[in-house]
């Protein structure tokens, strides 16, 4: 299955989240995110995504950027600077679509991921954190994170060592998120592929 995206774990990038959606179109999904349809850029690269959000903040109330592309039945959207991410991924998800949100961070606040279905955020927690889950449905990934040597059978205890690097522990979830959804990201998309890019309006208040 492609790269997976585990590989995202310590990855030295300054976007500041990746939002995968299953069920809609790339632009769709960045229509979702807030995105302006009407100033869609023609592809650009990594590089390209900083320059744009700095002449968007300039030019009004503008807070970030998204670059959308699709692999492995999956859309995903690219975050840059400040695009509210976390507060849309209910309306990313309408309408029988689902979404799965990764945000690193690197140490504490941890990463976390969150996943959402027809509308509605049913589970969420922190990576190396898996013990404190949120959503309508907290434990949905449970089962798979016992059987991914991340939790305990009860799932209220870790499984890692104390000494173990947190970027392993990030790792392994990773690999239980990538598996159970089929979830994958080619570093190039990331970095070297030209895609479309959309300024994002801020968020609103949940």
């Amino acid at each position: 299955m492609g790269d997976g995206i585990r590989w995202l774990v310590g990855l030295e990038h300054w976007m500041s989240g990746v939002v995968f959606a299953r069920g809609i179109s790339p632009h769709e999904l960045a229509v979702r995110m807030g995105g302006d349809p009407g100033a869609v850029t023609e592809p650009i690269a990594d590089a390209d995504a900083w320059d744009l959000g700095e002449a968007y903040e300039a030019d009004g109330d503008g807070d970030g950027v998204v670059r959308v592309g699709e692999q492995e039945g999956w859309s995903f959207a690219v975050e840059y600077g400040d695009t509210g991410g976390a507060a849309r991924l209910a309306e990313v998800s309408r309408l029988g679509a689902e979404a799965v949100r990764y945000a690193p961070m690197r140490e504490h606040p941890p990463a976390t991921v969150f996943y959402a279905r027809d509308g509605v955020t049913l589970c969420g927690f922190g990576l190396g954190e898996e013990i404190w889950r949120w959503g309508q449905e907290p434990d949905l990934l449970v089962p798979d994170l016992v059987r991914g040597q991340v939790l305990r059978p009860d799932g209220a205890a870790l499984l890692a060592a104390e000494d173990e690097p947190y970027t392993e522990v990030r790792r392994r979830t990773l690999g239980v998120v990538e598996q159970r959804f089929g979830l994958s990201l080619s570093p190039s998309s990331l970095k070297e592929a030209r895609l479309p890019a959309y300024p994002v309006r801020p968020a609103p208040a949940l």
